[in-house]
């Protein structure tokens, strides 16, 4: 899927995931609600990190240009070092290493590490790498141009001190679901690990599929494209995706915010 859709569907499935907290007994304070949501529609960027066309690689300039380019070779040299005798020769690594659970898992368990250890600091670097994504994802029509980076980057920046703020006041949400001394904020990783998961499986609707259970072997391929049967997939940009998912999303995380926070 492309960027925009990949955002959409990363904010409703935490929105969602609001909703199912809430019927659970542990309902999401708002600011952690709408918090989640963000940086989950800014994770659903994420694992593009391996395709210098992305979204994400122009989104912080020529630093995540160069990121980008190591990953995917990164990517593409465990693809190789890994890979079956079903598996087909490739020339890089797109749609490998980052499109898998354990990718999602990884990211998702670093960045939690970093919040309860690293301070505030740590906590507004997390919300404002995923504020950048969620905006170039969300608004995608208004962030175009090079021109639109530093405006980006300065909401990103003023959203990020506001939102650490609010969370920081007693029961907005800094220690929601992790209660015990220390854990404030671990939970920065949870929509991280769903957004990374809601990406992988937006491309395994498309015609390439995804490897989602890797390192997990199916058959004679480690990297086994999942997906639904061939003729219930789409290319990534058509009218499907355009017409079809991205306003479901839209339905869908109105329906689950509007549930979490018990106004239905």
């Amino acid at each position: 899927m492309m960027g925009p859709a990949h955002s959409l569907s990363g904010a409703a499935a935490w929105l969602g995931a609001g909703a199912v907290m809430t019927a659970a007994g542990k309902p999401m304070p708002w600011p952690v609600l709408l918090v989640g949501a963000l940086i989950c529609a800014g994770a659903a960027l994420a694992p593009d990190l391996d395709h210098k066309a992305a979204t994400i690689s122009r989104s912080f300039g020529p630093v995540s240009k160069r990121l980008c380019e190591i990953v995917d070779k990164l990517s593409y040299a465990v693809y190789k070092a890994t890979r079956k005798p079903g598996d087909p020769r490739r020339s890089g690594g797109h749609r490998t290493l980052t499109h898998t659970w354990l990718w999602a898992v990884l990211i998702g368990g670093g960045a939690s590490a970093l919040a309860i250890t690293g301070g505030r600091w740590a906590v507004l670097a997390i919300l404002f790498v995923h504020m950048v994504l969620a905006i170039e994802g969300l608004l995608w029509r208004a962030t175009r141009g090079a021109s639109s980076d530093v405006l980006v980057w300065l909401l990103a920046a003023t959203s990020s001190w506001i939102l650490a703020d609010i969370l920081d006041q007693p029961g907005h949400g800094a220690a929601w679901l992790f209660t015990a001394p220390g854990q404030e904020y671990l939970w920065l990783g949870l929509p991280i690990v769903l957004g990374a998961l809601v990406h992988d499986i937006g491309d395994a609707l498309t015609v390439s599929g995804c490897p989602v259970l890797w390192p997990i072997p199916v058959g004679r391929k480690r990297w086994y494209p999942i997906g639904p049967p061939k003729a219930m997939r789409f290319r990534a940009g058509s009218w499907v995706e355009l017409k079809v998912l991205m306003p479901a999303f839209m339905v869908l995380g109105g329906v689950g915010c509007a549930v979490a926070l018990n106004v239905i």
